[in-house]
């Protein structure tokens, strides 16, 4: 799956006029992640504090890069770990610990425009891939 820099993301979100519009390119986007197998959903792979269920789970990749699977049951949670994944797919835990997501939430307009508890959602997912990148063994 080649995700875009969500720079870009942003930059496209933008085009739209409407937030009829963004939800559903924030769906097509969700729409873009390859399905996660079901031998992945377990218990330990659920984000505790989204209302959907969402799962995730990461793979140590060589340099110390970090590679995030994840899916959820809603279309437009998928749309949000897809945003995720553009801003922390395959980097260090350094990199994901020192980007400021939250910058790049409020340029998304995410504030304004999603219920709490997807926002609340939107940070659990980010607090366990910044979790994940911090406690995982330190092995390529």
């Amino acid at each position: 799956m080649a995700l875009k820099k969500l720079d870009e993301l942003i930059e496209d979100f933008s085009l739209f006029e409407d937030w009829e519009e963004r939800y559903a390119y924030l769906i097509e986007c969700g729409r873009q992640l390859p399905p996660m197998v079901e031998s992945l959903k377990t218990e330990g792979a659920i984000v505790k504090g989204c209302t959907s269920r969402v799962w995730l789970v990461a793979e140590r990749r060589p340099k110390g890069r970090f590679h995030f699977i994840a899916d959820s049951d809603a279309q437009i949670v998928r749309g949000l770990i897809y945003l995720l994944l553009c801003a922390y797919q395959d980097k260090t835990p350094a990199e994901i610990a020192g980007y400021d997501i939250e910058s790049a939430f409020e340029r998304l307009g995410l504030y304004q425009h999603l219920s709490p508890n997807r926002r609340n959602g939107f940070f659990a997912m980010m607090e366990k891939i910044r979790t994940l990148a911090s406690t995982s063994p330190d092995r390529p």
